[in-house]
């Protein structure tokens, strides 16, 4: 029987069993095709973590789950285990997963309810995963869709977590309308659900009021807006008379005359 020196070993792939705890339950088949196609060509290049034999000499597998199921696809009798006696630590699975093929939404839903089962807090599990509050959160609410959000995040035409749960939210008022959107060819985006949130509404119509009739305004005539003009220069001409007084010595008297000049001359040509 081998012995758990670290070194990988060669044992009968019969002797090698499941860990029932392992955060990874989807194995889709096209991936597993996949790997056993390069298993066959190339082996199994990095060996199958184990713990050591139980009182039955079965191994039971901490890291490498897919990797077994792989190989005997690919028809593998005996595989590369290294035996490590160290107790599974279940974060560590969900690490090593996650670095070789992400967990599925469902999958890493179902091990952050169990570990909020055994009383772990949210804070506690994002900072174990190295993820935020709201992904937890999010994650967490994939364990209870409506049947409508259910089935499109097992068929993958919807797997992403926070849309998901956007969409939930959308569901609970209006029910129809993601059914609909979830039947259709168009990409569920978070554009999409926020398109949901505000259906499209009839434009209000103004209300028809009888138009006011207002009596046309009279054009000034010539001979007024001379007097407009001659007051203007008026005022201008004290304006400056105080800027002198506060010591502005800069104020252009001769333009002023001038403007002045011009402004009289014209009040005489259109004054009846």
């Amino acid at each position: 029987m081998p012995t758990p020196t670290g070194e990988p070993l060669l044992i009968p792939l019969s002797a090698l069993c499941e860990d029932p705890d392992n955060p990874r339950t989807e194995f889709p088949l096209t991936e597993l095709q996949e790997l056993a196609e390069d298993i066959r060509q190339h082996g199994i290049l990095q060996p199958i973590v184990v713990q050591p034999a139980d009182a039955e000499g079965r191994y039971r597998i901490h890291f490498g789950a897919k990797r077994f199921r792989a190989a005997g696809l690919a028809g593998l009798t005996r595989v590369p285990v290294t035996v490590r006696p160290t107790a599974a630590d279940p974060y560590a699975q969900v690490a090593e997963n996650q670095k070789r093929h992400g967990l599925s939404p469902l999958d890493l839903a179902r091990f952050i309810r169990s570990r909020v089962d055994l009383g772990e807090s949210n804070a506690m599990i994002a900072k174990r995963l190295g993820i935020d509050l709201t992904t937890v959160a999010h994650h967490l609410a994939l364990l209870e869709l409506p049947p409508p959000l259910e089935a499109a995040l097992r068929t993958g035409r919807c797997a992403a977590p926070r849309t998901l749960y956007e969409l939930n939210k959308v569901h609970a008022q209006r029910p129809e309308a993601v059914v609909k959107l979830l039947k259709s060819d168009a990409p569920i985006t978070r554009e999409a659900v926020a398109a949901l949130r505000q259906p499209t509404r009839k434009p209000k119509t103004k209300k028809q009021t009888a138009p006011t009739s207002k009596a046309p305004a009279t054009p000034a005539q010539p001979g007024e807006l001379a007097k407009r003009a001659d007051r203007l220069c008026t005022q201008l001409a004290a304006a400056c008379s105080q800027l002198r007084g506060a010591g502005f010595d800069q104020v252009p008297d001769e333009q002023l005359a001038a403007l002045r000049e011009r402004v009289s001359g014209l009040k005489v040509l259109l004054e009846p």
